[in-house]
């Protein structure tokens, strides 16, 4: 007797945006990726809840820190095309020696 797997089940349109735009975000991906091994006791042996807790606590810390470094490039890039837009003749200048 052979076992049938389900069939899996067609994913939301909410769950492909999401899929999209982590896949525009990399570096939030893994992160993400990272807490759900966890959360999942993925990696090798059992492990106690405040050690998972820890880990758990370090992962959420480097998401933070991927979701602001991710928005501050997006925030930047876009108030310099303002400016630009704004102000065409404004630029950036090297300093003289």
């Amino acid at each position: 007797m052979t076992k049938k797997n389900p069939p899996k089940p067609e994913l939301s349109a909410a769950e492909l945006q999401l899929i999209d735009r982590l896949r525009e975000h990399p570096e939030l991906m893994e992160r993400f990726r990272m807490i759900l091994e966890i959360t999942a006791g993925a990696e090798g042996p059992l492990k106690r809840a405040d050690e998972i807790e820890e880990l758990l606590i370090e992962e959420m810390r480097r998401l933070g820190n991927a979701s602001l470094g991710s928005w501050a490039t997006r925030a930047e890039k876009t108030l310099g095309e303002q400016v630009k837009q704004k102000e065409p003749s404004a630029g950036v200048r090297k300093k003289k020696r």
